[in-house]
């Protein structure tokens, strides 16, 4: 090969190179797309937007109410509803910011079998163990049921839930970690896909990102809406990003 040869093989190489960097980051839309018109935060239609600007995942919150159901909501107390203290009945009285009722698990499930994007199911931290693990153990049989297991993926900020995701859920589904306080060798032990924490842990502990890679995790950073935010850990090689900015991530994920 003459020098002219390779050195346009060379920048082929590189301009390649830049293309897989910019393709590797993917965007998870942060309880759903709900930052536009006819949206809220974990409404289906957050769901259902997020699948049509083509993020990677639609991330959403649960939890188990008195009765054992399973709903779909951020906050620990919404609109005056302790969701953990309620049944499912009174939870899903509470009308969303966008007109629809406060959804169960299974309705938001029935809508995701109509959709693309992948299903990342924060499990939020109850107030006891057994909770948990009923939710878990009621999470992963519903997933099974509607044929959903391969566009599942869990997350939790509880240690004792992410434990329980990984051992009931089926072996290799992805379980990340949110607390940010264990190094990624810990949890590679645990069996976690990688560790998902605030942009601020990663700003902290940017080691964190290769270590996870070497160990064959994957890394996601949340919840991330500022650009320059965005520009750094792209250019750590970040895995995901969940952002409240689906649409701006997209955009300077194609100019890279």
């Amino acid at each position: 090969m003459n020098l002219k040869n390779l050195l346009f093989a060379s920048a082929l190489a590189v301009a390649a190179c830049g293309t897989m960097q910019a393709q590797k980051t993917q965007v998870i839309a942060h309880r759903g797309f709900w930052k536009t018109a006819g949206s809220a935060q974990n409404s289906i239609a957050a769901l259902v937007k997020a699948d049509s600007i083509d993020c990677y995942g639609s991330e959403f919150d649960v939890w188990l109410t008195t009765d054992n159901q399973l709903v779909v909501n951020h906050d620990d107390t919404f609109k005056g509803v302790t969701m953990q203290d309620a049944t499912a009945k009174v939870c899903t009285a509470v009308q969303l910011d966008n007109g629809e009722q406060l959804p169960t698990l299974q309705q938001y499930m029935e809508k995701a079998r109509q959709l693309k994007t992948r299903i990342i199911l924060e499990l939020k931290a109850h107030k006891t163990p057994e909770q948990e693990t009923r939710a878990v153990e009621g999470i992963v049989k519903m997933i099974k049921n509607m044929g959903l297991e391969d566009r599942t993926e869990y997350i939790t900020f509880s240690r004792h839930a992410t434990k329980e995701f990984i051992r009931l859920a089926p072996k290799g589904t992805p379980v990340y970690y949110l607390e940010g306080d264990i190094a990624p060798k810990e949890l590679k032990e645990w069996g976690c896909a990688g560790p998902d924490y605030h942009f601020s842990v990663f700003k902290k502990h940017p080691e964190w990102i290769k270590e996870s890679h070497d160990l064959g995790m994957k890394v996601n950073a949340w919840t991330v809406n500022d650009p320059k935010d965005m520009e750094w850990l792209i250019g750590q090689g970040v895995d995901f990003i969940t952002t409240n900015e689906p649409l701006l991530l997209q955009e300077i994920l194609k100019k890279k």
